[in-house]
């Protein structure tokens, strides 16, 4: 997700979580505006908010 944007099936592959915690977590970051999702060709993306980025760049190497 190094463009801060990931369908929920690679996201919980690379989180190495099973599909339905991974969706307990993703409506935990929704909840405190760190991420969203969105539709796009039929696919439901989460992408990283601005707020997201901004402290996924506190907590990482890489920015977002």
């Amino acid at each position: 997700m190094s463009n801060g944007i990931g369908g929920k099936t690679q996201l919980s592959l690379d989180a190495n979580l099973n599909y339905a915690r991974l969706a307990k977590h993703i409506m935990w970051l929704e909840k405190k505006g760190l991420v969203e999702s969105k539709i796009e060709s039929s696919k439901i993306n989460i992408v990283l908010t601005r707020n997201g980025k901004a402290f996924a760049s506190m907590i990482s190497k890489d920015r977002y």
